[in-house]
């Protein structure tokens, strides 16, 4: 096994992208992009309605094989909005993974409701079954109308398993156990557009899904997300709800509840479905930069982070596990001072003062990836 020090790995990545201060990733803007904001604008209709987000909530729901799909204003409103939709109440809890992004477990709070944090599979980094399993054996109690939780006698009404870096979790088997504890299933799959598992799309195996088009994912609309389900009540549901819940008519200002001005501009939308068109170019470019990284760490000490079994990626970001957190803590100062921008894995949520007190597993997978995990620039060569 040979060395690999951190000064090679910059000039090997400077090599890749033929330049010397690289981010982490970037969007690309190759295709039909000015060509579709200029009809907007030309159009006048750059704000919540308009042909691009019809156009675009289709083609989402192709995508995702999934029977309705819902533009939003970010993937955190589309978590927020999947929340209410599964009947999420305040006081419930929903169980999540405490290795995620905050914007999970924020959602959960935005409706004053407590998340639960169970710990992670180290292949997937995504929400563990075998760990979902043992902590509603040992710390849940069913009844005729859902799960509660022994500790605090409070429900749980959902569970939100995270695919991580766009790998997707052990999906269908947390699928099948929460059904079996009453228990509804919302995808955070906002890393996860354009990947599957076991043949089956991102953000249609739950009861709702939720995608970002943020900057920084595998394409984007400059902010923006999406809702999918395979219940079409409740995706019409989702569109009144984020839509202020405006009762259709043609001049009276109706609201039949209280709605969520989540609606997702046509100019935002033109942009998505200009990317849209590009996202296999994305990711088959995006592929090879992966399998690079596989060549050149190959029998190193440093350990690429492989695709999971079963799982056809959308390759969004690659990963290293180092030894440990010191070596992850070296090689991010020494990247990031040569002008390559890499990341650690998020901040276990239980760590966040905010969520300190959160009800967890042993978090033992979790923690271990914590402080190895880093992720390397990952942007589509176009």
């Amino acid at each position: 096994m040979k060395k690999c020090n951190v000064d090679d790995t910059v000039n090997f990545i400077k090599s890749v992208y033929k330049t010397d201060n690289i981010y982490l990733h970037e969007p690309r803007f190759v295709g039909n992009e000015k060509k579709y904001l200029l009809e907007t604008i030309d159009s006048t209709f750059v704000s919540s309605v308009g042909p691009f987000v019809d156009q675009f909530e289709g083609e989402i729901s192709k995508l995702t094989d999934t029977k309705r799909a819902v533009g939003v204003a970010n993937g955190t409103c589309a978590l927020q909005i999947s929340l209410e939709l599964a009947g999420v109440k305040s006081e419930d809890e929903v169980l999540t993974q405490a290795l995620t992004f905050v914007a999970t477990a924020n959602s959960i709070s935005y409706l004053k409701a407590t998340p639960i944090f169970i710990d992670v599979d180290l292949d997937t980094m995504g929400l563990s079954p075998k760990a979902l399993k043992e902590f509603l054996e040992q710390n849940v109690e069913l009844k005729n109308d859902g799960s509660y939780n022994k500790k605090t006698g409070k429900k749980i009404s959902a569970c939100i398993p995270m695919h991580t870096f766009g790998f997707m979790c052990r999906i269908d088997e947390i699928v099948e156990i929460c059904k079996q504890w009453k228990i509804s299933v919302l995808e955070d799959a906002a890393e996860a557009l354009g990947s599957k598992y076991k043949g089956k799309s991102s953000g249609s195996f739950g009861l709702l899904g939720a995608f970002s088009l943020n900057g920084n994912k595998i394409i984007t609309s400059g902010g923006g997300g999406a809702i999918t389900t395979n219940n079409i009540a409740i995706g019409d549901e989702a569109k009144h709800l984020t839509t202020t819940a405006k009762v259709p008519h043609k001049w009276e200002y109706s609201h039949d509840k209280v709605g969520y001005n989540f609606r997702l501009p046509n100019l935002n939308a033109a942009l998505a479905c200009a990317q849209l068109e590009q996202l296999d170019n994305m990711k088959n470019s995006k592929k090879t930069i992966f399998n690079q990284y596989k060549d050149f760490f190959n029998d190193t000490e440093i350990n690429i982070v492989d695709i999971p079994k079963n799982t056809d990626w959308n390759y969004w970001l690659t990963s290293i596990l180092l030894k440990n957190k010191k070596e992850r803590d070296i090689f991010l100062e020494e990247t990031n001072k040569q002008g390559i921008m890499t990341r650690p894995i998020w901040t276990l949520m239980y760590r966040l003062p905010m969520y300190k007190k959160v009800q967890r597993d042993s978090q033992k997978n979790a923690e271990y990836l914590e402080e190895r995990i880093v992720n390397l620039p990952s942007s589509a060569i176009l």
